[in-house]
């Protein structure tokens, strides 16, 4: 006895249809994938542009506090000290405006 095997007949658009739910099962995986390491990597550059500016703002920070006490009184009369100028009020005019 022979088996005879039927052949079930799909139409264009079962087939369209079949296709189209495989590239979605391939392509939905992948793309997860990829934005979660696009994510990741943002994330990295994030964290990596808040400790530079971290690190700016403290030296920043220094370079204020290094001015403050260069700029001093005491600070400039040393200088001016050491460079043979001296502080001579008798030379010193008060300008006053007209308002």
């Amino acid at each position: 006895m022979k088996v005879i095997k039927k052949r079930l007949k799909m139409s264009k658009f079962e087939r369209l249809l079949y296709v189209f739910t495989i590239a979605l099962l391939v392509i939905t995986p992948i793309s997860i994938i990829f934005s979660q390491a696009t994510l990741s990597k943002v994330n990295y550059e994030v964290e990596k542009s808040k400790k530079e500016i971290t690190k700016q703002e403290k030296k920043n920070e220094s370079l204020t506090m290094k001015i403050n006490e260069l700029t001093s009184l005491d600070t400039i009369q040393k200088v001016a000290k050491e460079q043979g100028l001296g502080y001579n009020n008798n030379s010193i005019k008060t300008v006053e405006g007209k308002e």
